[in-house]
């Protein structure tokens, strides 16, 4: 036997422990979920693509963190996003798809960026997008919101809110004031405001050769503090000497007025005209999800509008809105700050415990417990009825089949409720009942538990 090497995990990959790998999978399976329910397809693509495809729009901080690498004559680049995967399969699979195209997708990204504190190399995304074939209705913008709503009520996330904003509004305005050239520039430092307050933005402004008459009067706007329709009546001040700016305002009027109507009460989502996000890539409306309480975590859900998806690809004309939850840094924040309700039920409903050497009657009640629809292990190892019983516990089974001689000869089972400790003898088809009774109830456990 050679020599034994230290089991460890590579720096900036997460790995769970059972328990916790349960709660995670319900939370992608709730997405999943809530994604169907609004008329979204399921979607996977490679993780290794062709570098010339990944990387044909990357640059900059992208194209340092990639994790690129030859194998024979191949070039090859593992997946940093979920969004250029897709630009890529719309194009390639253009003629085949049904448009507008909604899909979802759930899966690992990669990038090699510094390992730090909730920050991953190797996590997971959960994106939606809806791509049109030319146009895109407006109204696709003023769902996403619903989306959102419903996704982190469903998880038992209740304090947060959506920003939203409008990448056209912002343009304009910049183009009112005579910025436009430095509007990318202004729009990194304005990012800033909720980490060094609206002192320093000012201040880094001004750097910018902006006059401070300038940047006090923007900062003012993009700062106003009312409510959405005040802040609507606002920007209509502004109505009328801006083509660009005329185009946004209408076009986040539209997306705030139909939000309620998809059933987001008004008190979790806001127009914010001071996030803008995706500086290079959005091209309208915008949004930003925040936990109320902690808003140190960052958005926890982003996304937009963008004009033309699939370019670097194709001609033709992709336009759509989508929005990605880094669900590893979510899971990792809800962890961190114990918001996770660990006491949780086990993935296996019943544990049949055989007391026997023969094992045929036990095979014979899995099975059709397992026909019965309920998730069963057998303990098929040697120990006393205590270890096995314990392994239950241990395990948060909830439910124990106890097979001696005596059930065995009656044709019985003993089913233990091991949570109450209570037990009773009787025929398979009673247990059946007596789990599936418990099933709707479990069911309906809140697996998340935000303060």
């Amino acid at each position: 036997m050679g020599e034994i090497v230290e089991p460890r995990t590579l720096s900036g990959f997460m790995e769970l422990l059972p328990k916790d790998q349960v709660i995670f999978e319900k939370i992608k399976a709730e997405m999943e979920k809530v994604y169907q329910k609004y008329g979204f397809f399921p979607l996977d693509t490679p993780v290794l693509e062709d570098s010339r495809i990944l990387l044909a729009k990357a640059g900059g901080e992208t194209e340092k963190q990639i994790y690129r690498f030859s194998k024979g004559d191949s070039d090859l680049t593992m997946r940093f996003d979920l969004t250029v995967p897709l630009a890529k399969y719309v194009a390639k699979n253009y003629g085949e798809l049904t448009f507008p195209f909604r899909r979802y997708q759930i899966g690992k990204v990669y990038r090699g960026e510094r390992a730090q504190k909730g920050r991953f190399r190797e996590f997971y995304q959960a994106d939606i997008d809806i791509v049109g074939d030319g146009k895109l209705s407006i109204v696709n913008d003023a769902e996403i919101p619903s989306i959102i709503y419903n996704l982190f009520k469903n998880l038992g996330i209740d304090n947060f809110v959506i920003r939203i904003n409008n990448r056209k509004v912002l343009n304009g305005l910049f183009d009112n004031f005579g910025v436009k050239e430095s509007a990318v520039d202004i729009l990194r430092i304005i990012d800033k405001i909720d980490k060094i307050g609206r002192e320093n933005v000012a201040k880094e402004l001004v750097e910018l050769n902006v006059s401070e008459a300038t940047v006090n009067e923007l900062l003012d706007i993009l700062t106003f503090d009312g409510s959405n329709d005040e802040k609507v009546e606002r920007l209509k001040g502004f109505a009328g000497c801006n083509e660009v700016f005329d185009a946004g305002l209408e076009e986040l009027t539209t997306v705030i007025n139909y939000i309620a109507g998809f059933g987001v009460p008004s008190d979790y989502y806001k127009i914010d005209l001071s996030i803008a996000r995706g500086l290079d890539y959005y091209t309208g409306t915008v949004y930003e999800t925040f936990i109320k309480n902690h808003p140190e975590y960052g958005s926890v859900c982003s996304g937009g509008r963008y004009d033309n998806l699939a370019e670097y690809y194709t001609k033709k004309s992709l336009p759509g809105v989508g929005i990605s939850i880094g669900l590893t840094r979510l899971f990792y924040v809800l962890c961190e700050n114990d918001f996770l309700n660990r006491e949780l039920e086990s993935p296996i409903e019943a544990l049949v415990v055989p007391m026997t050497e023969d094992m045929t009657y036990a095979v014979k009640t899995a099975t059709g417990l397992r026909a019965a629809d309920i998730n069963t292990q057998i303990y098929l190892e040697e120990g006393k009825f205590k270890k096995k019983l314990t392994y239950g516990s241990k395990l948060t089974i909830p439910f124990c089949i106890i097979l001696g001689s005596d059930e065995i000869e009656a044709n019985q089972v003993t089913i233990k409720n091991m949570n109450t400790g209570e037990q009773k003898t009787t025929y398979l088809k009673e247990a059946i009942s007596i789990i599936n009774s418990q099933k709707e109830l479990l069911k309906k456990v809140q697996y998340v538990n935000m303060h």
